[in-house]
């Protein structure tokens, strides 16, 4: 019996059950290499933690896909690989619509005022605006 499948689509599962868990619950914080990583996602913190917290229900559900069919895969093996790859493109699918609603979340959040001077071409001494210092 071939177990490489099911194992491949349970560790996927657990995978994307994971990071929506996370991203629903607001633990998932901006790093390298999970959750939705767009440009607009990775503008800020709080911008990143909303995309995933929306993206975190599709990518939950894509996990409980994953899971469901790695199990229905193990008990029957007759139809073992058509069930992976619908479970797989399914579930990849799912987490891509999901990751798709995240980026457009972050896109209509507000972008953030710059903090300290504004951004203005006066702030050449250290970081305090040179018309408030003195000569």
């Amino acid at each position: 019996m071939n177990i490489v499948l099911p194992v491949v689509l349970g560790l996927i599962g657990v995978a994307f059950g994971t990071i929506g868990f996370l991203g629903v619950r607001g633990q998932l914080h901006r790093n390298r290499y999970f959750g939705v990583r767009t440009k607009a996602t990775l503008r800020d913190d709080e911008t990143f933690a909303l995309a995933n917290k929306i993206a975190g229900v599709p990518n939950a559900a894509a996990g409980a896909i994953a899971l469901v069919a790695a199990g229905a895969a193990a008990v029957n093996p007759a139809l073992m690989l058509v069930i992976g790859i619908v479970g797989l493109i399914g579930s990849v699918v799912v987490a891509g619509a999901g990751g798709v609603l995240g980026h457009r979340a972050a896109e209509a959040m507000p972008e953030q005022a710059p903090a300290g001077c504004g951004g203005c071409a006066c702030s050449g001494s250290g970081g305090a605006c040179g018309v408030l210092t003195r000569a």
